[in-house]
């Protein structure tokens, strides 16, 4: 028996989806600024600003979400973007595993926001 879903959880489904969407930018910029390790500092730097931009809006807009330690891995993810000094390699590996732990984090969200509402009410009367 497939069940209704009340328009807080279609709110809430696009929304976090609008958040895959992100992250799914990020990952292809990522997946760029691995693919040109060894380009001028310049490119380099440009991919570098634009994952940082992208994962600071990404953090703001989720920090009104309550969508747990997401907003605190896109703002330190950004910061490991912005950051000079720190090797390509280093870079490169932390940014991944950031995103790969985002996309984790959305998966499970998405799971709980496609669960039926009386379910949750259950659960909290029980508790």
């Amino acid at each position: 028996m497939v069940q209704k879903q009340s328009a807080n959880q279609i709110r809430r489904i696009e929304e976090l989806q609008h958040y895959v969407r992100t992250v799914d930018h990020v990952k292809k910029l990522v997946a760029e600024l691995e693919s040109n390790r060894a380009a001028r500092p310049k490119i380099i730097d440009g991919i570098c600003g634009n994952i940082a931009r992208e994962l600071s809006h990404m953090r703001q807009r989720a920090l009104t979400a309550n969508l747990g330690t997401l907003p605190d891995v896109a703002g330190q993810l950004a910061i490991v973007a912005n950051r000079a000094g720190t090797g390509i390699n280093m870079k490169v590996r932390a940014l991944a595993d950031g995103v790969n732990s985002m996309t984790i984090q959305l998966d499970q969200a998405l799971k709980m926001a496609h669960e039926p509402e009386k379910d949750k009410e259950k659960e909290k009367e029980q508790s």
